[in-house]
């Protein structure tokens, strides 16, 4: 049976087959190579005044994608990262069609063969104690939201949850007994689980007293009792940031988003001791490499590896041992 390769075809079995029976990605991942594709066909429209149905693969050569992937950059005003992201999708469709369209694979390879674009890198942010006091002092307790928004804070803040993770949570994914902790369905779709402390423990108890809802209910509703969406945790996060702003002068130097909670929870961990590898299945990462990051951004450590060394002009010193009797009490 002949298969009917054109571009359109190729395009919808690479959405339905590739990436939802396949490989089952997350919901968001097809967001993001959807918004990536719509992106391209629109400039297509505009550059080779063709209908996205008729486009051809041939249409799609390397030189096109280049200009593409100039103009996300120069005429969107997007940044290093966003091109990336745009390539991803492009090159994930293209590896696809390798499979399905050898015909073209000299079309296919030179597009494969564009690289990603290195970015600078900049210093994470993330909140210092009395900056996560002050935050999660904000809501007002004696509102339904505020003691919503509380709770989300406080459990945000602990367990460095990713915003996809925390608004997709339901009240059956808290478990409050023996061995307290919050399930939830990760990047990649893993499963995983992260510990409780008790004082959130109670916090979420009160909490879930309150919704008295059922199990599947979600934890963190919105007005109308359905999930927050993105922009929902980060319309309630600005304006408790800039209640919390007031009580403490230092957040207003800072840009701080939901994903900033979750670098607050790492450098947390970081700062009381935690080796990097558990910091990383923690947070759910693939690789401890990912938890570097963490590593340069804390400067108390850096001092502590400054003051182990000898300044330049300072003339080294000869070891003296300790007392035997000081030695004894130093070692216990």
């Amino acid at each position: 049976m002949k298969i009917n390769n054109n571009f359109p075809v190729l395009i919808e079995a690479f959405f339905t087959d590739r990436l939802m029976r396949q490989r089952q990605v997350s919901p968001n991942t097809i967001a993001s190579y959807r918004d990536s594709f719509c992106l391209l066909f629109k400039f297509a429209k505009q550059r080779l005044n063709k209908e996205p149905s008729t486009l051809l693969i041939e249409d799609l050569d390397a030189a096109f994608i280049g200009a593409f992937l100039n103009h996300i950059e120069n005429d969107r005003g997007n940044c290093a990262r966003s091109r990336n992201v745009r390539l991803a999708a492009i090159h994930s469709f293209f590896k696809y069609i390798a499979l399905r369209d050898p015909i073209h694979s000299a079309l296919i390879q030179r597009v494969l063969a564009i690289p990603t674009k290195k970015y600078e890198r900049k210093p994470i942010d993330f909140l210092t104690k009395p900056e996560i006091e002050a935050l999660l002092a904000a809501p007002d307790q004696s509102t339904w939201n505020g003691r919503r928004d509380s709770t989300l804070l406080y459990l945000t803040i602990q367990t460095g949850l990713r915003v996809s993770e925390l608004i997709g949570l339901t009240c059956k994914d808290i478990v409050l007994d023996s061995g307290a902790h919050v399930r939830c369905k990760g990047k990649g779709r893993k499963d995983r689980c992260t510990p409780l402390r008790k004082e959130l423990v109670a916090a979420l108890r009160r909490w879930l007293k309150e919704r008295s809802d059922q199990l599947d209910a979600p934890l963190f509703p919105n007005a109308r009792g359905g999930f927050l969406s993105r922009d929902g945790v980060g319309y309630l996060l600005a304006k408790h940031v800039a209640v919390a702003s007031q009580r403490c002068q230092s957040i207003q130097k800072k840009r701080i988003s939901p994903h900033v909670l979750r670098h607050t929870t790492a450098m947390e961990l970081l700062q009381h001791g935690v080796d990097i590898t558990v910091i990383a299945l923690w947070l759910g990462h693939e690789s401890p490499e990912t938890t570097q990051v963490y590593v340069q951004a804390d400067m108390k450590m850096k001092e502590k590896a400054l003051a182990k060394t000898t300044p330049v002009n300072v003339k080294p010193g000869r070891y003296q041992p300790d007392d035997k009797l000081l030695a004894f009490l130093k070692s216990l």
